[in-house]
Parts: structure tokens; C-alpha cells; sequence
């Protein structure tokens, strides 16, 4: 799909010029912060790793009340917006496409589409949260059960199973069928009034499918690891492709049986 087509002249110019290197730029710059991040002495806090231990997040820890649950969060909640831009905002770019081509000709049209984003990016920062508690819950029993900590991969391979099993599922296919056609969505939800919330109300709601089709891939990256820029890449580039290209929708299985294949695996070396 041409995203400028039906676009008058100027606006057209307007799209290539300013909107695609914008999305693009912020994207890019995502990835730029998350590999600073990563290779920097803070590296560890990608991991979520030691936060309380050492180093200034330790001394903000005890310095501001409640600082041993406040500044992990706040560290957390900044490198999970950092990966969600990074990861999922090329795989939207066919939704801002959408969104900027019926909303072009009006004057309050990058703020609309500053409150798409937004209503988008808190989904997925509300998903973050509860992977984070999910996460910590995961930690705290490892700590308490020494067995279980001998034997950690379990979860790892549970959690990889899971991802593969996914792909099959209705719920998964549903979902991606929304995050495809983009248009057909932005049309049938956008009503054009109360234009800032109603933009907003339009983020989350793509945001809800863009989740349910893709949270268990997602949740790999605490298999794999949460500062792992390699796998990030990887997992960005399969979702943007399941997203958004004609035969993306093939992927889904052979996908699927790679990932339970893998856990298989994982369980016969470790038994």
C-alpha cells in the first residue's frame, strides 16, 4: 500500500519529508539509547540486575523513602518504553499511515498524532508493569526455593513453549488480523470528535490487539534476556514481518513449532 496515496499534493510532500523520517528517527534513536545503555557501567540495570546492591541507583535507593520500590520501577519503566519504541513502533508504522492520511488537513494534526502514540505506548507500558511484577514474583521464588533456582531453565523453557504454543492459538490470529489492516480499523474507530481523547482512546485500543498478538513474544525477552540487543532485533524484525508484509501471516506456525522445538530441546539436555 502506497501510505501516500489519496494524499493531496502537498501533503504528500509533507509525509515523505517530515512524518516517515520522524517515526523513523525516534525509532533509531530508541535503538541508539538502548545500546549506550547497554554497553555503559548502567548496563546491568537493562538486565534488571543488582539495582538496589551498588551504585548510584543503590544510593537513590536509600536516599528517597520507599526508594528500594520507587527507583527499580522508574529504571525499569524507562528501559521498557526505550525497547517498546525500539521494537514495536516500525511494526505501527502502517497505523500512523493510517491515522496521518485522514487526519492531514487538520490543524491540530501532529498533536493527534502525539495522543495516538501516547494511548499506544501506555498499553504496552501497563503490559510492562505486569511483566515486571511477574518478573519480581519469578525472582522472589527462585530466592526462596533453592531447588527451583538449580533448576531456573524450567521456567526459561516454560516460557519459550509458551511463545511457540501461542502462535497457534485463535486469540493470536484474531488479534494480528486488526494489527493488518490498519485502515479498515482506523476508519471503522475514528469519529472525529472530541479529537484529542478520542485519538488517544484509538491508541489503546490498537495497542489491546497489538498485545494480544504479540505479549508471548515479548515475554521472551525475559528468557533471553532483557538487555540482549541482538534478540530484541531478531524479535522486532519477526513482528513487523508477521505484521506487515502480504506472507507475514506464514510465519505464525513455522514459528511456533521452531520455539516448541527449542524448549523441547532445552528439556532433553537438562534431564
Amino acid at each position: 500500500m502506497n501510505p501516500t496515496a489519496g494524499l493531496p499534493p502537498r501533503n504528500a510532500v509533507r509525509h515523505r519529508r517530515v512524518f516517515l523520517p520522524v517515526l523513523a528517527a525516534l525509532a533509531m534513536l530508541a535503538w541508539l539509547a538502548l545500546w549506550a545503555w547497554a554497553r555503559s557501567p548502567y548496563g546491568r540495570y537493562l538486565e534488571h540486575g543488582d539495582w538496589t546492591v551498588s551504585g548510584p541507583a543503590a544510593f537513590l535507593c536509600q536516599a528517597i523513602p520507599a526508594g528500594g520500590v520507587i527507583v527499580p520501577a522508574v529504571l525499569y519503566a524507562v528501559a521498557w518504553i526505550l525497547m517498546t519504541m525500539a521494537m514495536m513502533l516500525p511494526t505501527t508504522l502502517p497505523l500512523f499511515n493510517a491515522f496521518d492520511r485522514l487526519t492531514a488537513g487538520r490543524p491540530d494534526h501532529a498533536r493527534l498524532l502525539v495522543m495516538l502514540g501516547l494511548g499506544y505506548m501506555a498499553v504496552w507500558g501497563a503490559f510492562g508493569l505486569l511483566a515486571h511484577g511477574l518478573h519480581s514474583a519469578v525472582l522472589a521464588l527462585l530466592a526462596s526455593a533453592p531447588t527451583l533456582a538449580w533448576h531456573g531453565w524450567v521456567i526459561g523453557a516454560a516460557t519459550i513453549a509458551l511463545a511457540g504454543a501461542f502462535q497457534f492459538s485463535s486469540l493470536k490470529h484474531k488479534c494480528l488480523e486488526k494489527c493488518r489492516t490498519p485502515l479498515s480499523f482506523v476508519i471503522e474507530h475514528w469519529r472525529g470528535h472530541a479529537q484529542a481523547r478520542q485519538a488517544f482512546a484509538l491508541g489503546t485500543h490498537h495497542g489491546l490487539f497489538c498485545v494480544g498478538c504479540c505479549w508471548a513474544l515479548m515475554l521472551l525477552m525475559f528468557a533471553l534476556g532483557t538487555g540482549s540487543l541482538g534478540w530484541m532485533l531478531l524479535l522486532a524484525a519477526v513482528m513487523a514481518l508477521e505484521k506487515n508484509v502480504p506472507w507475514g501471516r506464514r510465519l505464525s506456525a513455522p514459528l511456533g513449532f521452531a520455539l516448541l522445538g527449542w524448549a523441547v530441546f532445552m528439556v532433553a539436555t537438562h534431564v
